[in-house]
């Protein structure tokens, strides 16, 4: 079974309570990239894994709500929270997603998808920085096998790397997995549609309300070209650029 297993929480310290703003008139963050990974072709499940803290049962009561699988876990050691939550639901491919990332493209995944299976990996990533990665920061997808991460999970004692879940793939590859990161033929590097900041929220409002006036429904590429339209909009948000970041989301 392949799921897509998306980390969500609402402590975060740089901008709490992100993943419940409304994205539009509708929909939250949080619904709306699950809907937008409902769109994969080769995802079979969409499960939310959040913290056991006592400000994340507003979450799953959301979660409830809109019936989306959810798993509870450690904060911290965000790599038991996947190992656990895979194990419970069974998944045999994870998609790993931060919930920063509310518009990933579904097309990549799948794409990744097909690429990660014809390899025979253990990890694939496209923005992972094994080498300069080339997509826009907010376009983050990671897909590992259960099998790589339940070894992560009994091998690596590392605090820090346990808290960043997939570190240990990559700080580790020559030794236990073989990985590789997918590559674009474009530099899309210095792009952001990541959610950090408030600054973060109006830039992807801004380009999700482009999306629903033109009706279509945004990829990758439609993205870029909205962010290099709207250079007052693409600046709204540059002083947080410092590259692809990693961090407990």
């Amino acid at each position: 079974m392949i799921a897509a297993i998306i980390q969500a929480r609402l402590g975060s310290k740089r901008f709490p309570n992100k993943i419940l703003k409304k994205i539009n008139n509708k929909e939250t963050v949080l619904d709306y990239i699950v809907d937008r990974i409902g769109k994969s072709k080769k995802i079979d499940k969409i499960i939310i894994a959040t913290t056991k803290n006592k400000i994340d049962d507003k979450i799953e009561r959301h979660l409830k709500k809109k019936k989306i699988l959810f798993f509870r876990g450690s904060e911290n050691n965000v790599l038991s929270r996947y190992y656990f939550c895979s194990k419970k639901f069974k998944v045999n491919l994870i998609i790993r997603i931060t919930s920063d990332c509310p518009l990933v493209d579904p097309k990549v995944i799948d794409k990744m998808i097909d690429t990660f299976q014809k390899k025979k990996l253990d990890y694939l990533a496209n923005t992972a920085p094994i080498k300069k990665p080339m997509w826009p920061d907010g376009s983050d997808i990671e897909i590992f096998s259960y099998q790589a991460l339940e070894k992560a999970f009994r091998l690596c004692k590392n605090k820090f790397y346990r808290e960043h879940v997939t570190f240990f793939f990559w700080k580790r590859k020559k030794k236990y997995f073989k990985i590789d990161q997918y590559e674009n033929k474009y530099d899309w590097s210095n792009f952001r549609y990541t959610l950090d900041y408030s600054e973060d929220l109006k830039v992807i409002k801004f380009i999700v309300n482009k999306l629903a006036k033109e009706k279509v429904f945004g990829y990758t590429s439609k993205i870029v070209n909205i962010l290099k339209q709207n250079p007052n909009i693409r600046k709204k948000n540059s002083k947080y650029f410092f590259g692809i970041g990693w961090g407990k989301k």
